[in-house]
C-alpha cells in the first residue's frame, strides 16, 4: 500500500444551510506537513469548509459527501482521538471572560487529560510554550476579559497550539493581530509545518495567504484552483476571483496581493 501523502481529503461534499447552497462537489486533498490557505470572496464558503474539514456542523446545516482524516473517515474517530489529532481555532469563540488565560490555555490539553485528572507537568509545559509561542505570557493570571480583541485572539491562539495537534485548523487568525503579531503567526505556522504539522488557514490577508505553501481559492461554493502558492495560475485565479482589482507582484522574493490602481 502506498503511504498517504495528505492529511485530509474531501470527496464530494455538498453543504446546504436553509435553501442555501454553499459548497458544492468539492473535492479536495490537504497536503500533509504543508500550509495551506483557504481564500476567496465573502460569502464563498471558506468557513463553511473549514468546519467541514473539522467535522463540525451547525443544527441547520445538510451535508452530503466524505471527509477523511489521516486516510480513515472522519465519523470514524472517537471525540477524544479527533481532539488530539486536529485543533481548532474558529471565529468569535465564547470563552467566560472571568477565566484567567492561563486556564483558557489549559483548555487545549483537555483530550490529553483523564476524567478528572488534574493537569501534569507535560500539560504545563505545553501551555507555558503556547503562551510564549504566541507572546501573552506575561498576561497569565489576568482574566480573558480585561484583554483587547487582539490579545484575547493570541490567547485563544495559544490553546489552539497547545493541544499539540498533528493538524490545526484555524478561520481567520490574524483577525485583530496588529502587523507585528500577524507575522508573529506567520512565523510560529513556519515553525509548525517543519515539525510536520499540518496547517490549514482561512486568510482574508491575501499577502500572508500567498506565503503558505499551497493555496485553495473558493469562488460561489466551487473551488477553483488549488495549487502552490508560488504558481502563475495561482496568480491568475487570485486576480481573477476578486475581479481584477487586485494584482499579484514578486518583491524581494515574496508575492504580495496589491491594489490594481488603474
Amino acid at each position: 500500500m502506498s503511504e498517504i501523502t495528505f492529511t485530509l481529503a474531501v470527496s464530494d461534499l455538498r453543504v446546504q444551510l436553509g435553501e442555501r447552497e454553499v459548497l458544492r462537489n468539492i473535492d479536495l486533498q490537504i497536503a500533509r506537513s504543508r500550509s495551506t490557505a483557504i481564500v476567496g470572496p465573502n460569502g464563498a464558503g471558506k468557513s463553511t469548509l473549514l468546519r467541514a474539514m473539522a467535522g463540525m456542523k451547525a443544527g441547520h446545516q445538510s451535508q452530503s459527501g466524505q471527509v477523511l482524516l489521516q486516510g480513515r473517515p472522519l465519523q470514524g474517530w472517537s471525540s477524544r482521538e479527533r481532539a488530539q489529532t486536529l485543533a481548532w481555532l474558529g471565529q468569535n469563540q465564547a470563552v467566560a471572560g472571568d477565566m484567567s488565560v492561563y486556564d483558557v490555555v489549559m483548555l487545549g490539553r483537555l483530550p490529553h487529560q483523564g476524567w478528572l485528572a488534574p493537569a501534569s507537568a507535560a500539560d504545563h509545559q505545553a501551555v507555558q510554550q503556547a503562551l510564549r509561542q504566541t507572546h501573552a505570557w506575561e498576561w497569565r493570571q489576568r482574566s480573558l476579559g480585561q484583554l483587547s480583541g487582539g490579545e484575547r485572539q493570541r490567547v485563544l491562539l495559544a490553546r489552539a497550539l497547545a493541544v499539540q495537534a498533528q493538524v490545526l485548523l484555524m478561520d481567520e487568525p490574524l483577525a485583530n493581530l496588529d502587523p507585528p503579531h500577524q507575522t508573529d503567526w506567520m512565523l510560529t505556522a513556519r515553525s509548525l509545518v517543519q515539525q510536520g504539522v499540518t496547517v490549514v488557514s482561512v486568510l482574508h490577508e491575501l499577502s500572508f495567504a500567498l506565503l503558505a505553501d499551497e493555496m485553495v481559492i473558493l469562488s460561489d461554493g466551487c473551488v477553483i484552483q488549488h495549487g502552490r502558492c508560488a504558481d502563475p495560475a495561482t496568480h491568475r485565479a487570485l486576480e481573477s476571483v476578486f475581479e481584477n482589482r487586485i494584482q499579484v507582484r514578486e518583491l524581494d522574493g515574496h508575492w504580495l496581493a496589491l491594489p490594481r490602481m488603474t
